[in-house]
């Protein structure tokens, strides 16, 4: 599963990055698959406590339900929170940042570093030739 922002066109950062991954050969969770997962359109939560534990509900099955979590550089509440919950559950997490890395957090919970989409590649690649030796079966990059 690919997480980052889904606010301020993030959305869109998302769906590019996991149509990249799926064009190399990944398969990668979607968590957009219906249109009332776009939650993109709303700008305060405030007042939306059940829309809200929805979502992260949903969310937080998808990272369950994936093997890697594919976290975007951009500031986001919820991706950084995914990113900790699949660390938690002993995912393996990389984060993607193709600029400097200003905060410690994310280093310290990703398991790789990708500074492009070159490099990102090789991970996850790297992650699924490791995966093919301790299991048959791949429930895909459920990259978050």
């Amino acid at each position: 599963m690919v997480c980052g922002p889904i606010g301020n066109k993030g959305i869109e950062r998302i769906k590019n990055v996991s149509q990249f991954l799926v064009k190399n050969g990944f398969s990668v969770v979607d968590q957009f698959c219906s249109r009332d997962r776009d939650y993109s359109r709303i700008r305060d939560f405030a007042g939306k406590k059940k829309l809200s534990n929805a979502i992260v509900r949903h969310d937080l099955g998808l990272v369950s339900k994936s093997d890697v979590l594919v976290v975007l550089a951009t500031p986001s509440f919820g991706a950084a929170m995914e990113m900790y919950f699949a660390k938690e559950l002993g995912k393996r997490t990389v984060f993607f940042s193709e600029g400097k890395i200003p905060s410690p957090w994310p280093v310290k919970y990703a398991d790789y570093i990708a500074r492009d989409g070159k490099s990102l590649l090789k991970i996850l690649e790297k992650i699924r030739n490791e995966g093919k030796s301790h299991r048959h079966g791949n429930r895909g990059v459920g990259m978050s």
